[in-house]
């Protein structure tokens, strides 16, 4: 079925608005969704393709704001290294927004191969944003400063992944970590973009401790922090829910269980709890952590294994939960929509309506599988498979066979 991104007809859809579903058609052309209305009587556009999608849901493309687009991990030595992600393991999973940081390792990897990967990525298709710096303290940059990564790179949206609470990030101080906060807001405010932190909550005790007392001793707004595995233990879910309550983004990891899976915190128990602690769900998002290395450390320490995180997870455990039928489908899907791109400042991604970019996820109305997915208007998969890969993916055809 390959057609470009010149223009398409869907019909038969069905969208959500809310809690509320509708069947309509959209049209998209030129990257964008340029009409949407119940029927369409005539259609005047030359070379225009018609699909009719039998009453399934159409949804806005995954974002996904937390992914390692170059591999992450290396804990437990050179061959711990996670390998770079493949276009296919993003699009398969309805992913078609990724946000790429580098994470431990900011010395044998950096931002200028980072930087590299998400421009392939782009061309191959999907829409890329990276996070400039590592765990690491000075911020190791493109240009030399926060600030000026953010103004003069496009790819670069906010600082991040800055770790905290955790034996392997670089312990700043607060007043170095507050530079680093200023220089990423007013790198945003300079450059139109969100300039967002995101950060990493490790497994001691002192995260949201700390983050609140950044907020308490600056004139820095809670809306300036994205902090990330705030399902790793019970400790840290009470804190972010607290966290939440106040008005602070908070996300939760969807790869391995939520990074910790021997807490034992599944998805559906989250949105549960976050529900009864009456925290606004538009202030919760979903992230993948994919292709990082989930390491698996006992007291002492010392790592005893390791796990590679899936960008496929993000819609995986979205699933779980509507099969949970504790939730609908129009309060889980934000989660990994809408909510992300407020929070890291994409105002052309994450809901269905005319002007946004054409990032659409068709998936079966009865089981919720994914069927079509869309990225510019482009179709990346059909029939829940792979239809463009990446410019080095093997496909089945090839059978890997050298020349």
């Amino acid at each position: 079925m390959g057609f470009s991104s010149d223009s398409v007809y869907l019909k038969n859809c069905k969208i959500l608005d809310g809690q509320k579903e509708e069947i309509a058609e959209i049209i998209i052309a030129g990257g964008e969704i340029i009409a949407i209305d119940k029927e369409f009587n005539s259609i005047a556009i030359p070379g225009l393709k018609e699909v009719d999608l039998g009453g399934d849901y159409i949804l806005p493309g995954f974002i996904d704001n937390h992914v390692h687009l170059t591999g992450g991990g290396g804990e437990s030595g050179f061959a711990s290294r996670t390998p770079p992600i493949k276009l296919s393991q993003i699009t398969s999973g309805g992913v078609t927004t990724v946000v790429g940081c580098l994470g431990t390792d900011g010395t044998t990897r950096n931002m200028a191969d980072l930087l590299a990967k998400a421009r392939g990525l782009a061309e191959e298709g999907i829409s890329t944003y990276i996070y400039t710096g590592s765990y690491q303290f000075p911020v190791k940059t493109l240009t030399g400063s926060i600030d000026k990564d953010i103004i003069y790179i496009d790819k670069v949206i906010g600082l991040g992944e800055i770790a905290i609470a955790d034996h392997r990030s670089a312990h700043p101080g607060l007043g170095e970590f507050l530079r680093a906060v200023s220089l990423a807001r007013t790198g945003g405010m300079l450059s139109g973009k969100s300039g967002v932190v995101n950060i990493h909550l490790g497994s001691g005790e002192s995260g949201f401790d700390f983050i609140e007392e950044a907020i308490n001793r600056s004139e820095i707004p809670r809306s300036q922090f994205l902090p990330t595995h705030v399902n790793r233990n019970e400790d840290i879910l009470k804190k972010g829910l607290k966290y939440a309550k106040n008005g602070g983004r908070i996300d939760f990891t969807t790869s391995n269980g939520g990074v910790e899976p021997k807490a034992g915190l599944k998805s559906n128990d989250l949105l549960m709890a976050a529900r009864e602690a009456g925290v606004d769900f538009d202030l919760i998002s979903f992230s993948s952590d994919g292709q990082g290395s989930l390491p698996d450390f006992n007291e002492k320490g010392e790592l005893v294994g390791l796990k590679v995180g899936k960008v496929t997870s993000l819609y995986d455990e979205v699933k779980k939960i509507l099969y949970s039928e504790d939730f609908e489908l129009g309060e889980i899907i934000p989660l990994i929509t809408s909510n992300p791109a407020k929070a890291i400042g994409l105002d052309n991604k994450g809901k269905i309506g005319v002007g946004f970019d054409a990032d659409l996820v068709i998936v079966d109305k009865d089981d919720y599988s994914i069927d079509k997915v869309f990225a510019s208007g482009k179709l990346m998969v059909d029939g829940g498979n792979p239809l463009i890969t990446g410019t080095f993916e093997e496909t089945k055809e090839e059978g890997g066979n050298s020349e």
